[in-house]
């Protein structure tokens, strides 16, 4: 895919100023985050998981008892006795001894009436295509973890970093309110000096005593969303809502290191990892099922003890030796129709991988191109300012005169305040957009 090219004048990893304040709590947030905590118990789950599917390679030792008490159901019975009982008495008579004794009729039943079977059996695969497809599927879905684990690193990194500069635009608008207010303030007492020198009406008074109510209730407002930006970068970083944030001036001015200019090429993206382990995962899969015709062997070892009345000796001890196979040798074509599902799996993943990764490019020109424009609205609004600035000096001068009326006070203070609050948004836009930026680059560089 062919992607516009502009000349980059930072490396991806220096994209952010190295700030003692903003940098701690990055760290912190990915350190304490609850969310982020429930990702890497996933991955430890994966972990485990693989770590099972590597015993399933070794013996497994099972120890196994039944005991049988039956009561009626058939018999067996054979006249051993009658058969052989004339043959020995003749015996004894020719004999003249008793080393023949006489033999009683068979009559057993059949199920078995207090019967025990104990043992220990050891079974080991020797041939099984499905315990090795297993090994390789599960490594390949803790990659697919450790890749969603980084995604929602980024996203936390992200979200630190915005919802911190959110907060550092509502302080300063604070500041620039408090300002604002002093100013009505400064002049409210001008009017009163030019009423009480019968300069002014008393009307003025109650002008500028209206206005300072207006600033008052915009510094509430503020204060309120500064106390919210607060509350979600504590909530974010896991601490207590109330904390106080700390304030970094290096964000206060556009000078710090920004780069102007940022290419447009995208990074080493974890989705596209995620997807890749994924299609390595389905692929293990479609091999496994072509697979189908491979036997499972195996082998197992009984050593125990069966017998009757719970006797346990040299005649009830036994050992056995047996080895088992099981072959798919015809199944209705069911195999080669789970190959096919599984192909159908692989094509779609494969689809998903490609319209992933033209989402992102498209991701990353928007993103890069809104981060141009934020920082060129904030270069504009530098001119608006001073213009600004100049205009209510030259007004504020002139009405401590008397040579301009409260109109003209008031609306050049409204321009002023208004340009320096687009000012300070312009200013915390570009560091927001700077933040997205590094998240669609993935450039943010982990120590872990």
């Amino acid at each position: 895919m062919v992607i516009f090219q502009v000349l980059s004048l930072a490396k991806p990893h220096l994209l952010f100023a190295q700030t003692a304040v903003l940098d701690a709590y990055v760290k912190e947030g990915l350190q304490n985050n609850q969310a982020l905590k429930q990702q890497r118990f996933l991955l430890e789950k994966s972990l485990y998981a693989l770590k099972e599917a590597n015993t399933l390679f070794m013996p497994t030792v099972n120890f196994n008892t039944t005991y049988t008490s039956a009561t009626g159901g058939r018999r067996l019975s054979f006249p051993i006795g009658d058969l052989v009982n004339p043959v020995y008495q003749t015996l004894n008579q020719l004999t003249q001894t008793d080393r023949f004794p006489k033999i009683e009729n068979t009559n057993e039943q059949l199920m078995p009436r207090d019967f025990y079977d104990a043992k220990f059996r050891v079974s080991v695969p020797l041939v099984n295509a499905e315990i090795y497809y297993n090994k390789k599927i599960k490594q390949e879905q803790i990659t697919m973890q450790q890749a969603e684990i980084n995604v929602y690193k980024r996203e936390l990194v992200k979200d630190v970093k915005m919802a911190y500069f959110k907060y550092m635009q509502a302080t300063e608008a604070i500041k620039i309110y408090q300002n604002a207010l002093n100013l009505l303030k400064e002049s409210q007492r001008i009017n009163q000096s030019l009423v009480n020198n019968g300069m002014a009406i008393s009307t003025v008074l109650l002008r500028s005593q209206s206005e300072i109510g207006k600033i008052e209730a915009q510094i509430m407002e503020a204060k309120n969303n500064s106390q919210n930006a607060a509350a979600y970068l504590n909530f974010l970083l896991n601490k207590p809502l109330e904390n106080q944030i700390q304030i970094d001036t290096a964000f206060n001015t556009i000078k710090t290191n920004v780069p102007e200019s940022i290419g447009s090429e995208m990074g080493n993206r974890e989705e596209l990892q995620k997807i890749k382990a994924g299609i390595s995962a389905n692929q293990q899969i479609v091999n496994l099922n072509k697979v189908f015709w491979l036997p499972k062997l195996g082998t197992s070892v009984d050593l125990g003890s069966q017998g009757f009345h719970w006797q346990f000796n040299d005649q009830t001890r036994y050992a056995l030796l047996g080895v088992s196979l099981d072959w798919n040798l015809f199944a209705s074509g069911r195999n080669k129709l789970k190959i096919k599902q599984a192909e159908m799996d692989l094509n779609a993943l494969n689809t998903q991988y490609e319209q992933a990764d033209s989402q992102l490019h498209l991701q990353v020109r928007t993103t890069v191109n809104n981060y141009l424009s934020a920082l060129e609205i904030y270069q504009s609004t530098q001119v608006q300012v001073d213009a600004a600035q100049k205009y209510f000096n030259d007004t504020f001068k002139r009405y401590k005169q008397g040579q301009a009326t409260q109109i003209e006070y008031l609306d050049a203070r409204n321009n002023l305040t208004s340009a320096q609050l687009q000012q300070s948004i312009a200013l915390y836009n570009v560091w927001i957009r700077l933040a997205e930026v590094e998240r669609v680059k993935a450039s943010y560089s982990f120590s872990d």
